[in-house]
């Protein structure tokens, strides 16, 4: 029989081990979750934790869903999409359009009066003209430039907000999101960790980034800006960034070095300026913006590449834009900061 000591002795054991059991708990780190994948031609990959334990397993059919609903309406390789079948219309006749179909033009609506211009994704008939889009490159002549450049023009689109529909002005006239196709995926596979309670994460995207929280041991996620260089296997890093805001911070980077071809004895890069229907000439060959909405951030840069390095740094500066440029100037690499970016406290840039 046990005595009055004995249950009580045996009670402070139960708790004492209770307390133990709590304690290990509590003190064992939340594991990084990892997922990666390739989608839109190109690679994805997800780093996460969070307190609840939410596995890749219950995120991965998530993202699969949500990236095939994003090809089915912005891909312009897939003949069916929302948006190839717009351009395939000649109908200046409304249509309906999806809310994140009109933010979309929204966003690029901004960033094209801003730039006067230099960032328009109706640019996609000068990409083909110039042989960007299957690799078979040419210089056009400039009777041809002009020809497409009279069916270029963002404001040859209206958008009915409130009826939730487009049209065109002029029949031709063409979409093309690819500019911003990567970080608004980023912005939406952020939004489903988000859902489940997932605070702390690094979403990477064909190389663009959104950066929330914190690691599970508590220091901060550090990322780099690419080094650029022309090299297909390999990625080497040319600034390491420690993102000191954990509310969120997007980077999207843009660089003249990712497709070019040479003829003639120049180089010809595939950032076009619609408004001269050429490739860009000036030495800026890499711009990292940072921010907060990831398409907008990802049209900015393209923006910026261009604007090119003197328009590029005043705009930047006037729209209180967070950048990193490089131009390239006798093989050696000259890096630039916006005044924005220079007296930002979100991230802190290190020399590799």
């Amino acid at each position: 029989m046990f005595t009055q000591r004995m249950l009580l002795n045996r009670f402070r054991c139960v708790i004492a081990l209770l307390f133990l059991v709590m304690m290990t708990a509590c003190s064992r780190m939340p594991t990084l979750e990892k997922l990666d994948g390739y989608a839109q031609g190109t690679t994805y990959h997800i780093s996460w934790w969070s307190e609840a334990g939410v596995s890749a397993d219950d995120i991965r059919p998530l993202f699969d869903q949500r990236l095939a609903q994003i090809d089915k309406e912005l891909s312009t390789y897939r003949d069916d999409s929302y948006i190839s079948l717009f351009n395939q219309s000649h109908s200046t006749e409304w249509q309906p359009a999806s809310d994140d179909f009109i933010e979309l033009l929204k966003i690029a609506r901004r960033v094209n009066e801003k730039t006067q211009g230099c960032y328009d994704p109706t640019v996609g008939p000068l990409f083909n003209l110039w042989g960007f889009r299957k690799s078979d490159f040419k210089v056009p002549d400039s009777q041809q430039i002009a020809a497409v450049k009279a069916e270029l023009g963002l404001n040859k689109i209206q958008v009915d907000e409130q009826g939730k529909r487009i049209r065109k002005t002029l029949p031709q006239v063409q979409l093309d999101f690819s500019s911003m196709g990567e970080g608004y995926t980023i912005g939406k596979l952020s939004a489903i960790l988000e859902s489940h309670g997932i605070v702390n994460y690094l979403v990477e995207f064909g190389g663009d980034m959104k950066i929330k929280g914190h690691k599970p041991d508590g220091s901060k996620w550090r990322i780099a800006i690419e080094r650029p260089v022309h090299k297909d296997d390999d990625i080497e890093p040319y600034k390491i960034v420690t993102i000191q805001d954990e509310q969120g911070v997007t980077l999207d980077t843009s660089g003249t070095y990712r497709r070019s071809f040479d003829a003639d004895g120049h180089s010809y890069s595939h950032i076009l300026d619609p408004r001269t229907g050429a490739s860009v000439t000036h030495d800026l060959v890499s711009a990292s913006v940072f921010g907060h909405n990831p398409a907008e951030s990802d049209a900015w840069a393209t923006a910026m590449l261009c604007l090119g390095p003197k328009v590029g740094y005043q705009v930047a500066q006037q729209e209180n834009l967070e950048v990193f440029f490089i131009r390239a100037e006798h093989e050696k690499f000259i890096d630039q900061l916006s005044p924005a970016l220079e007296h930002s406290k979100r991230v802190q840039l290190h020399q590799e």
